[in-house]
């Protein structure tokens, strides 16, 4: 689904991310974790071509994201608050994103029902601008316009943070819903270990812009990615 290969990036001298080799397969759930400048958001937005690598290429479904546009139908992203158009109400926006998506109007309000108990009846009715809304339920307006058209691929930058322990839930519900109903590869960022590895299969360790790690989660990853940030040992 996702094959990376010699892929660098560097910002003037320094190395922001290094990763010889790497492959995603299909309706797998990958996760990223690391520390701050570890070169998680970069990675992300090197497989959505919105920076273009120093050297090396991603492919997805055997394609260079950066010479066909053919991912885009099959991919969903949000990573921060640049991805919204504030002056839109949510709806507004996720008629957007539906048009984009050659999805119906019907087809889009059977996919906002899976979204009910994360938006807590709110959200859609919502007549604030984007802008207008709090951090929270500016990521919550983000993440469902990214579930919009059903994608295949589904990227996620932080998507606990700012959460309310009760969004919080409900988002890990969704996914596992997501995952259960159909094939989907799930690539997911994020500083809350808990989460992560309760939702990911396999798990990158980024330290310096290198995957100095890749775990397959099973009961006993928690504890060791705790004693790595605590600087108990070593992975």
């Amino acid at each position: 689904m996702i094959e990376v290969r010699g892929l660098s990036k560097k910002y003037d001298r320094k190395t922001a991310l290094d990763i010889p080799s790497l492959t995603i397969s299909p309706g797998e759930c990958f996760g990223l974790v690391g520390n701050n400048g570890a070169g998680k958001t970069t990675f992300l937005r090197l497989i959505l071509d919105l920076v273009l690598p120093s050297q090396g290429s991603v492919a997805s479904k055997g394609l260079d994201v950066t010479v066909s546009e053919s991912w885009k139908r099959y991919t969903g992203s949000y990573l921060d608050e640049s991805f919204l158009i504030e002056f839109l109400t949510p709806m507004e926006y996720f008629r957007f994103i539906a048009n984009l998506q050659k999805v119906t109007s019907s087809q889009l309000r059977q996919q906002l029902q899976l979204l009910n108990g994360f938006f807590n009846e709110q959200i859609i009715e919502e007549t604030k601008y984007i802008r207008q809304l709090s951090k929270g339920n500016q990521k919550k307006v983000g993440i469902a316009a990214a579930l919009i058209g059903e994608p295949e691929i589904i990227i996620l930058d932080e998507p606990f943070a700012n959460l309310d322990p009760r969004s919080v839930i409900q988002l890990l519900r969704i996914l596992q819903h997501i995952r259960q109903e159909r094939t989907v590869t799930l690539i997911i960022s994020s500083h809350n270990l808990n989460h992560i590895t309760e939702i990911c299969e396999r798990i990158a360790l980024l330290d310096n812009g290198r995957i100095i790690q890749d775990i397959q989660t099973d009961e006993h990853t928690l504890k060791t990615l705790e004693r790595y940030f605590s600087g108990e040992e070593e992975v």
